[in-house]
């Protein structure tokens, strides 16, 4: 608390009642406490006063007696620490805390007892029963940041599945709301040349005529290829002239649907030849119109069930409404991984699977295995930086299943090979990472009673999970 003023005890409870509020020291014999009591500084904070900053040298043990702290890392991916009245923080006995790594700063009036570093000898000789209750705090303290940081990357993971699963969803949606609304144009141009149809009295053989130009122009819209784009757009002008040439109103509007179902030229001739002049402008906006929405409906087909297959994907990726432990099929947890990152996919990167279709289910929590394949495909694309060719294997080891993802990066630089799956290590950049993804994955293989490793070389990582195919436990 170097930005504190340092004072005596001013304070409504003495210092030897406040320390024995404190659960460290609550049953300390009393000659202890005292002895405790007499090498400490009590030091009072008003709110807001900055007591160390992101920097300075950890020299104290803190005793928070009154009050709250919070902490405030300078990393912005670090979680934010609260410190209330009982808590022992600060450096600890055995702690390779050197500096704070961000600021302290009192949250409300603070009443704290400080121990500075070179007493603590002296302390863990005089009260032998500190030593492990100072190192189950410290315990405490590292489970209680890795559980932060752990619900922080599940935080971050779930914002990068939505943005996902948003972009995922975006083309779909929009193709079904763009049809929709030009549905609804097309269902008015259909009424409206119905009409017109309808007052000129045709007769049963031109009205069966019309039907059947309708229903060959519908087969085709699902088994004509479609051309590339010079040469559509040599039919289109070939057809819009035609129209133009009979003075055909918005010949511009009806051509592409026409070629989009096969007519051409000799086909408008054929139809042409059939119905008079006043007739054929009529006949082609309805053939047009029923084009048009059958074509609209098949966009709306095949979006909704993109639709479909990704909310499928998710429910088979989430393992939704199902048991958390069950018999999974390893190939279909990662296609479902894959579409689930379709959005980290870029144009640069190919995709090669390599699946031995022969490997049965395994005993597994899918969900869990789910963030293994997550976390090492999403690192594979991270290394390639959009460009590169992503290798999904899978096969059989005697009695373990092999899955090896390999990516066609830079490689891992064998200086920090050693340091992969160390919890909270990373090499990306702040806000990009905090470390755990690798540990995650290392943590959920041990608990599937299997290994991972990797070897890595420039142009050549490969990541293998193995994995018991049966579990004898």
């Amino acid at each position: 608390m170097a930005a504190a003023e340092i004072v005596g005890p001013e304070t409504e409870k003495p210092l030897l009642e406040a320390l024995r509020a404190v659960s460290v020291f609550a049953d300390l014999p009393e000659d202890q406490l005292t002895w405790f009591a007499g090498e400490v500084t009590e030091q009072i904070a008003d709110a807001g006063t900055l007591l160390f900053k992101a920097g300075d040298p950890a020299e104290y043990m803190s005793v928070i007696l009154e009050g709250e702290l919070r902490y405030q890392p300078t990393r912005s991916d670090a979680p934010v620490m609260i410190g209330r009245a009982g808590l022992v923080t600060g450096l600890l006995p055995h702690s390779r805390l050197t500096h704070y790594k961000g600021d302290v700063r009192a949250i409300t009036r603070v009443r704290a007892a400080m121990l500075h570093k070179d007493r603590f000898p002296e302390m863990l000789e005089r009260i032998p029963a500190i030593g492990p209750r100072l190192i189950s705090v410290m315990a405490d303290r590292i489970r209680t940041n890795e559980r932060e940081t752990q619900e922080r990357e599940k935080l971050l993971a779930l914002s990068k599945f939505s943005a996902g699963l948003a972009h995922e969803l975006n083309n779909p949606v929009s193709a079904v709301r763009h049809a929709a609304t030009n549905l609804r144009s097309a269902m008015r141009s259909l009424e409206e040349a119905n009409y017109r149809l309808a007052r000129m009295s045709l007769p049963p053989d031109q009205s069966r005529c019309i039907g059947e130009f309708e229903r060959m122009a519908r087969e085709q819209l699902t088994v004509e290829p479609q051309p590339d784009s010079v040469e559509r757009s040599d039919r289109e002008d070939a057809v819009s002239s035609w129209l133009q040439k009979r003075n055909i109103a918005g010949a511009w509007r009806l051509a592409p649907a026409l070629v989009d179902a096969g007519f051409d030229t000799a086909r408008l001739a054929d139809i042409g030849d059939r119905f008079s002049r006043e007739l054929l402008e009529p006949v082609l906006e309805r053939v047009t119109a029923t084009l048009l929405i059958e074509r609209l409906l098949q966009t709306i087909d095949y979006s909704t069930a993109q639709i479909t297959n990704l909310v499928t994907s998710i429910k088979d990726y989430t393992y939704m409404d199902q048991a958390p432990e069950q018999e999974i099929d390893l190939h279909r947890g990662i296609e479902n991984t894959l579409v689930m990152l379709g959005h980290c996919l870029t144009p640069g990167v190919q995709v090669v699977k390599q699946f031995d279709l022969s490997l049965p289910k395994i005993c597994a929590w899918g969900r869990e295995l789910n963030l293994v394949w997550t976390n090492l495909i999403e690192n594979a694309l991270d290394a390639m930086e959009g460009n590169g060719t992503l290798t999904l294997r899978t096969s059989r080891e005697i009695d373990m299943g092999l899955v090896e993802i390999e990516d066609t990066g830079p490689g891992i630089p064998k200086a920090i090979q050693d340091r992969i799956f160390e919890p909270f290590f990373t090499t990306k950049e702040v806000g990009a990472g905090i470390g755990i993804g690798l540990d995650t994955v290392y943590r959920i293989v041990q608990k599937h009673y299997g290994n991972v490793r990797f070897t890595s070389q420039p142009g050549s990582t490969v990541f293998e999970v193995r994995l018991p195919l049966q579990r004898n436990v």
